[in-house]
């Protein structure tokens, strides 16, 4: 592998004030700012030992700072001998059960160890290559700390007709279902969220409900229902069922209606007080989870090429059960 190479910066006395990206951009002419951005994001850009990484900060004369830029990420990716949970697998489609921490496909910061990775060893030059070079067969995404069901392509009329399902849910048969541990719990038992989503306004990695956004549906309804030590809602267990697919879309909808997701790092951040509320064993199921308690549950559609109807089932995982087993014990 080839080793990565660093640039040392050092900011005039003309260039105090300057955002550092900016900065950093008019020293080293070979990479856009975007990109310098994204590797200040990445932990990549250092002041001595202390990483930078507000792309906004302003700079200051005498400052010497490093840049540490990644080793060339290859074209294409390559197989990886990654397990991989098959639920179902034909020579059109592949149902995966994917596990929490696993990222969907090469992107910044994961040029390998992806699904994509998994695939391309499992499916071989079968998967459809539709989606690019570092997407192929990829029809729809989870995130890296969601678990549960996806459906990939193994051929380019499957990924055609599974995408017009994706895009025209109502008359296909389309249906994705979620299963998420919240905190607390609404006062109705069952709603639906419309709100626009788009890029959060500051933390450009995350998304918000904005005016002017994309259209975003969620249904949800509440199976069950938690209390803490004060006698008080807790937490509950929600169904989610999408009408649109947008990124971070159940998580960032749960958090508006003011139930985050329990262990969401970027959307539940302010709830993290709200653990002393629960007994010691729920907090540390909780402390063990380490993320997110959501899992695409049950994915219906139909089999691109025969027309079947289809349905998938995915029992929460053992760690996502374990936080749920730990509250319905309190509750009792």
């Amino acid at each position: 592998m080839t080793d990565r190479a660093v640039e040392t910066v050092k900011i005039g006395e003309q260039e105090a004030g300057n955002r550092l990206d900016r900065a950093l951009a008019a020293h080293i002419p070979s990479l856009s700012r975007s990109r310098l951005k994204a590797l200040i994001l990445e932990g990549c850009v250092n002041r001595g030992e202390k990483p930078l990484r507000d792309p906004a900060m302003l700079v200051n004369p005498g400052d010497v700072i490093s840049v540490t830029l990644p080793a060339p990420e290859p074209a294409k990716p390559a197989g990886e001998a990654i397990p991989l949970n098959v639920v179902y697998e034909d020579d059109e489609i592949i149902v995966i059960d994917k596990p929490a921490g696993l990222v969907v496909h090469p992107a910044a910061g994961h040029a390998a160890g992806t699904l994509v990775n998994a695939l391309i060893a499992h499916c071989g030059e079968s998967l459809s290559g539709i989606g690019g070079v570092k997407r192929p067969g990829i029809v729809h995404r989870l995130d890296k700390e969601t678990s549960g069901l996806m459906v990939v392509a193994k051929t380019d009329r499957a990924h055609r007709a599974l995408s017009a399902q994706f895009a025209h849910k109502e008359a296909s048969g389309l249906e994705r279902g979620y299963l998420a541990l919240v905190w607390g719990a609404p006062a109705r038992p069952k709603g639906t969220i419309d709100a626009p989503l788009d890029r959060h306004p500051v933390a450009r990695d995350k998304r918000a409900v904005r005016a002017g956004g994309r259209a975003a549906v969620t249904h949800w309804q509440v199976l069950e229902r938690y209390t803490a030590k004060d006698g008080k809602p807790a937490a509950s267990l929600i169904a989610c069922t999408l009408e649109t697919g947008r990124t971070h879309q159940i998580r960032v909808h749960l958090a508006h209606i003011g139930h985050p997701i329990m262990g969401d790092p970027a959307y539940a951040a302010g709830f993290k007080t709200k653990a002393a509320l629960l007994a010691a064993p729920a907090r540390a199921a909780l402390e063990a989870l380490g993320r997110q308690a959501l899992h695409a549950s049950r994915l219906t559609f139909e089999h691109p090429v025969t027309g079947e109807a289809m349905e998938f089932r995915s029992a929460l995982p053992d760690d996502v059960q374990q936080l749920r087993a730990a509250l319905a014990a309190e509750r009792a």
